[in-house]
């Protein structure tokens, strides 16, 4: 079987290989006054995806990996010339554009050729996070109470309990989610809003801040799916100065304290009760929005009322070893090589019988 792991990344060179330095060098040089956890190197996709691609080569694929780098007719020569037998999506940006994303996967259902992960229809949605909000709700299932705003020139008077947290209504990876999004008055709500129109460009989502442990609960399978063990963020180490939120600078800055005080843990430890429920909502949102092959549903467990409320549904979340998705496949006896070339094995089949 012939798997193409396609991406996109514009400007391949700014993750140039240099050599890396250890924890101590780094935090001694960067002057950091906190002791890092984890890595300080930072993160590399390209190596992720050469690593994907190798794992797939040792499952007895012949794979390799396509960097469309904003030009959809690289992709076309390279399809034209190889015909791979799978695509491996992982295009998630196309002109630094998030709600581009859904194109390509509708260029592949053009092309009838078979590809890993979510549908145009569940990309699309998932990057609207009212649309995603109005589905689950009209299931029954919860979510923070909220409001879309589209202009300053209206009531900030919203109806909802503060505290609230202000998000880009149109991105993900916790893009515009950082301390500030936290706001506990009108005055720092309104600048809030603000601060969202002018850097995003784009209606602002103003939820209830749901106080209480944040369980990610991943989905795995495409006919079948299945729930794998739920994995929590432990904020217990997390500083009084800063939120107890998973934010841009938590998932993606490595010198950035918040990277190092929001620590996986997984299995959750849950009631029974509590782990069912959840294991149930998501695949009750997976279903909703047309997720496939891999998801994961970010849910909070409220400390002021112990019920569960649905943050976010990722499609296609990050495949990092040792990381997300992939940590939760591990605690359920699926090896990284393995659960690679079974999300290849489901897009390969679902085509053949289609």
């Amino acid at each position: 079987m012939k798997v193409a792991v396609v991406y996109n990344e514009a400007n391949p060179e700014i993750y140039k290989k240099t050599k890396k330095k250890s924890k101590s060098e780094l935090a001694r040089h960067g002057g950091l006054d906190f002791t890092p956890y984890f890595d300080l190197n930072g993160v590399d996709p390209i190596s992720e995806y050469e690593a994907i691609a190798a794992a797939l080569r040792k499952s007895g694929c012949e794979s390799y990996t396509l960097n469309i780098m904003d030009n959809m007719n690289l992709f076309i020569k390279d399809y034209d010339k190889n015909k791979p037998d799978v695509v491996f999506n992982l295009v998630e940006l196309y002109k630094d554009q998030p709600r581009l994303e859904m194109n390509f996967t509708g260029l592949l259902e053009l092309l009838n050729t078979a590809y890993t992960g979510a549908p145009p229809m569940a990309l699309g949605t998932c990057q609207n996070k009212t649309l995603t909000k109005r589905i689950l709700s009209s299931l029954g299932i919860r979510t923070p109470r909220y409001k879309i705003i589209k202009t300053m020139d209206r009531s900030f008077r919203l109806g909802l309990r503060y505290p609230l947290i202000v998000k880009p209504a149109l991105e993900d990876a916790s893009v515009g989610i950082d301390n500030d999004a936290i706001v506990y008055n009108v005055d720092s709500l309104k600048k809030r809003v603000e601060y969202v129109f002018n850097s995003f460009k784009q209606p602002a989502l103003v939820e209830e801040f749901i106080l209480g442990r944040e369980l990610n609960v991943a989905v795995f399978g495409d006919k079948n799916p299945k729930v794998l063990p739920i994995s929590e963020i432990d904020f217990s180490k997390m500083p009084e100065n800063l939120h107890p939120i998973v934010s841009f600078q938590a998932k993606w800055d490595p010198h950035h304290e918040a990277y190092h005080k929001t620590i996986p843990i997984c299995p959750a430890q849950l009631a029974d009760e509590i782990r069912i429920e959840a294991e149930q909502m998501a695949l009750q949102c997976v279903k909703a929005v047309g997720c496939r092959d891999y998801a994961r549903v970010d849910m909070r467990l409220s400390k002021a009322d112990n019920k569960l409320y649905v943050l976010e549904v990722n499609p296609n979340p990050d495949l990092q070893e040792g990381a997300g998705f992939m940590r939760s496949a591990k605690h359920a006896g699926y090896s990284y090589r393995k659960t690679l070339k079974m999300i290849v094995d489901f897009a390969y089949e679902r085509r053949a019988n289609e």
